[in-house]
């Protein structure tokens, strides 16, 4: 009898097969998976064999994050990361430590503030100016669409009250038009392209400093949502290859190789070109992505209608269509004549309706093909676009930890879209019964990568243990979904969105053996305890990358 290298037993075994099967025990043998069955399997254990004692906890295959971006958030973890702070005083704490202790760095660099810090959502550089001193700073907030920029670094940009606002951004300014020390969406580009260049050594590291981070929250495969020169950190692309190359990649990885939006068809030579140069080992840039909009909180998402003023009035402001939706419509069908997935972020209405069309344009120029395309953040979906997803085979990729009440939303979203829009977010429940496939990605650094923080809202709507950010109700729970679909979204799901579901996604006999084992089997215990849930031991084809302290 041949023995296999690893067996798994003694709990419940979520195979996220398309009957959502329950085993409990596995076999590996090769880095694949050999055996999926019950007490049967443990004849395959031999003298080196090594053995796992579930003890009643769950196994699932490794999760899939369809939307993220590691080598930033490594990045971020290197730099002065915000994010573990939350108000004002806290960040600038951070930050007048972090530049006592870096007194030779040119520019001083990090970010990860959250909108609702801020009154408006707008943080002054004066404050900044106050712990920095003459030192350039920039800090990109938590969802990377603006960045909290000092008198220095608008000085070395040459942003003064007669500087225009680019046509993709806006510059904050006050009453006498003078900058007051925040940029959206394009406008940071006016400071970031004074950035010193990270070499590839840093980026690598990053890099596996943000795997070793996923790893540990049971990620096995990814979509990096933005590979490419873009933002405050350089394009992560050189990185994998590098780290596939020395073997230290242990993930799979697609790439998503960024949509120059300032550019135009012309660019897609050019995206051919990168996609056969990124490819080695695990890394592959097969897909394209394409920003369509901004974000809701500072009024550059997409919208079908202006967004209020805050006391139900309409303003003259609908957002921003970052790629004019007739170029868009010539765009994808030649990315997907050409085999290219389209990876879109589309925040608002009008930007999900914008995606949409340019995919029903393709399949009517190319007929039905296999790329898959996908629509990340869906906040605001109007119902007439619910049922297109299926009709077009678009997925619908969620990023469910945004789906609750939290400051954010209350402060600077709600009032602003008004109804019924505000009841037209996140529609996750509506989308599952019209049967279009779910996906699911965290945006990492932008929130937490913890697929089962995740999770739990996408059950619960409303925010996991150590992530509440005030006393709510359910935000909109009809349209929650149960706990089996959201965790094969975050498996099977995005593994069918990156093409890996042949060999990944589920546990089943002859794939590669990617799996997570829990600390608990969040099915026995209450919905509301779900994001508790933490990840013990996480595997790629079979040997152990990550394992907890007390595992």
């Amino acid at each position: 009898m041949h023995h296999a290298d690893l067996v798994l037993h003694g709990g419940p075994v979520f195979t996220a097969d398309t009957v959502r099967s329950r085993a409990h025990a596995v076999a590996v043998s090769g880095g694949r998976i050999v055996a999926v069955g019950g007490d049967e399997v443990r004849d395959l254990i031999g003298p080196r064999t090594e053995v796992v004692d579930l003890g009643g906890r769950l196994l699932v295959p490794g999760f899939q994050d369809a939307h993220v971006h590691p080598v930033w958030g490594g990045l971020d973890m290197l730099r002065c990361d915000l994010a573990e702070y939350g108000d004002a005083p806290q960040y600038l704490d951070a930050i007048g430590r972090y530049v006592a202790a870096h007194p030779d760095d040119e520019w001083i660099l990090g970010g990860g503030w959250q909108m609702s810090a801020f009154p408006g959502g707008t943080p002054r550089a004066e404050a900044l100016d106050a712990v920095t001193g003459d030192r350039p700073a920039f800090f990109p907030n938590r969802d990377g669409h603006g960045a909290w920029v000092n008198s220095a670094a608008l000085r070395a940009a040459g942003i003064d009250r007669d500087t225009p606002d680019p046509a993709d951004g806006r510059i904050e300014r006050n009453p006498d038009g003078t900058p007051s020390g925040t940029l959206h969406e394009g406008a940071m580009a006016l400071v970031n392209r004074l950035l010193p260049e990270e070499p590839l050594e840093r980026m690598t590291e990053a890099l596996l400093v943000g795997q070793r981070y996923l790893h540990s929250f049971g990620i096995t495969a990814w979509q990096d949502a933005i590979v490419g020169p873009y933002g405050d950190a350089g394009d992560p692309g050189p990185a994998y290859l590098r780290a596939a190359a020395e073997g230290t990649l242990t993930a799979r990885v697609v790439g998503a190789l960024w949509w120059d939006r300032s550019a135009g068809l012309e660019q897609i030579p050019i995206l051919q070109e990168r996609r056969e140069r990124y490819r080695g080992g695990r890394f592959a840039a097969t897909s394209i992505k394409i920003m369509q909009d901004g974000v809701a909180e500072n009024f550059t998402a997409s919208m079908l209608e202006p967004y209020g003023d805050g006391h139900g009035h309409p303003t003259d402001n609908s957002g921003i269509s970052f790629v004019d939706p007739e170029i868009l419509s010539r765009a994808v069908p030649l990315l997907d004549a050409d085999g290219f997935q389209v990876h879109f972020h589309a925040i608002g209405d009008r930007a999900v309706r914008e995606c949409l069309d340019a995919v029903a344009r393709a399949v009517e120029k190319n007929g039905r093909r296999d790329n898959r395309h996908h629509i990340a953040h869906i906040q605001v979906v109007h119902p007439d676009d619910i049922p297109r997803f299926r009709e077009l085979g678009v997925a619908a990729n969620m990023q469910s930890l945004w789906a609750t009440y939290e400051p954010q939303m209350v402060d600077l979203t709600l009032p602003f879209l008004g109804e019924p829009r505000s009841a037209w977010q996140y529609p996750f429940g509506d989308l599952l019964r019209s049967g279009a496939v779910l996906a699911a990605g965290s945006d990492w650094s932008v929130s937490s990568p913890d697929p089962m923080a995740a999770i739990h809202t996408a059950v619960n709507r409303k925010a996991a243990p150590g992530h509440e950010e005030g006393e709510y109700d359910a935000f909109l729970p009809e349209q929650a979904i149960d706990l089996a679909t959201s965790l094969a979204a975050y498996t099977a799901g995005s593994a069918w969105v990156n093409h890996l579901e042949a060999d990944t996604g589920t546990i089943e006999v002859g794939k590669y053996a990617d799996l997570a084992l829990l600390d608990r089997d969040p099915f026995a215990g209450p919905a509301d305890l779900i994001g508790a849930t933490r990840v013990l031991q996480t595997f790629v084809e079979g040997e152990r990358v990550y394992a907890a302290d007390d595992a």
